[in-house]
């Protein structure tokens, strides 16, 4: 057999030690970004790497094989901690749908549970993978789109100052001249 590329090394759970092993997604990720292997890998946003990771680790073996075209994506998504900032409260309020809910709900104010710190990363990733409660079509698609989500939060550029067309208009006559344009020349 030869030797193990991102092309032929297959996604399975948990971390590993090297490549030959096998990778998980953040693996495979780090393999792409010519980084060291590992799980954490320098180029990618520590709240989707947090994601990726507990849900490669959650999912059966068919399904994470889905998560190879992201280990590509999320190559390069690392950005500013405001960014981090605001991924992390949108993966905690995702959790917090009311779809997404139990019972505990009701024993929490709401006014309480957005007072709570908010916890590491990879409890984050974890709790956001726990909180589909199954695995089945359904929330695989739920979760690739959180992913994308988050991914798009991070690619739009900020605005840039352009200037905005002139509205339309009819057609107007020559503006009427000034005082100071219709005095006679001495």
């Amino acid at each position: 057999m030869g030797p193990v590329t991102h092309q032929t090394i297959r996604l399975s759970k948990g971390k590993h030690t090297s490549k030959e092993h096998g990778a998980c997604v953040m693996e495979l990720s780090s393999m792409l970004a010519d980084e060291p292997f590992s799980d954490h890998p320098a180029s990618v946003c520590p709240v989707i790497a947090s994601l990726l990771r507990a849900y490669n680790d959650s999912i059966d073996d068919q399904r994470r094989q889905d998560l190879y075209g992201y280990a590509a994506k999320v190559v390069g998504s690392r950005g500013s901690a405001e960014l981090d900032r605001m991924r992390t409260e949108y993966v905690t309020a995702w959790m917090a749908r009311p779809k997404a809910r139990r019972w505990t709900r009701y024993l929490i104010p709401a006014r309480v549970r957005a007072m709570s710190p908010k916890p590491p990363l990879d409890v984050l990733g974890a709790g956001a993978v726990r909180s589909l409660c199954t695995h089945d079509d359904r929330t695989h698609a739920k979760m690739l789109a959180l992913i994308d989500t988050l991914l798009a939060m991070g690619s739009s550029a900020p605005a840039t100052s352009a200037p905005e067309p002139a509205p339309a208009h009819e057609p107007r006559s020559a503006p009427a001249a000034t005082a100071t344009e219709r005095a006679p020349v001495t």
